[in-house]
């Protein structure tokens, strides 16, 4: 049974003048079947993603366990992408919980898996710059 009570409250897709915000609970499917994500980004991940992940794949999943040596992870990395996430608050904050930081997808993937277990890390949201995205050549 699933916990998760609102599931659908970590999918959506949306946009402002820089920046476009994608979370990270869409599959890829998912993502190729929402009439608001842009073209482009559905001919990417049709064009040069598709081959090297699953497309039942959730953002989530495959930003946790993306590696520097894939080339899905070149792909991103040329989409400037960043990626929200909330993660434990160091021991020295007096307060405990968890706090909302935003990295780079380099930065994310130098940290591998068993770090991001350490830290807590739960991948929320990816996001993409509108001018990388307009750069990129399909």
């Amino acid at each position: 049974m699933n916990n998760i009570v609102n599931e659908d409250d970590f999918k959506y897709f949306m946009q402002d003048i820089e920046r476009n915000y994608f979370g990270a609970r869409y599959s890829y499917n998912e993502l190729l079947n929402n009439e608001m994500v842009p073209f482009k980004f559905k001919t990417i991940i049709s064009k040069y993603l598709k081959d090297d992940i699953d497309l039942g794949a959730t953002l989530e999943s495959h930003l946790y366990y993306m590696t520097t040596d894939t080339y899905d992870y070149q792909i991103y990395k040329q989409l400037k992408a960043r990626v929200r996430v909330s993660q434990y608050k160091n021991e020295k904050d007096s307060s405990k919980g968890f706090k909302e930081k935003i990295y780079k997808i380099e930065e994310l993937v130098r940290i591998d898996s068993l770090e991001k277990e350490e830290k807590g890390i739960i991948i929320r949201e990816m996001i993409i710059s509108k001018l990388a995205l307009f750069a990129f050549s399909v």
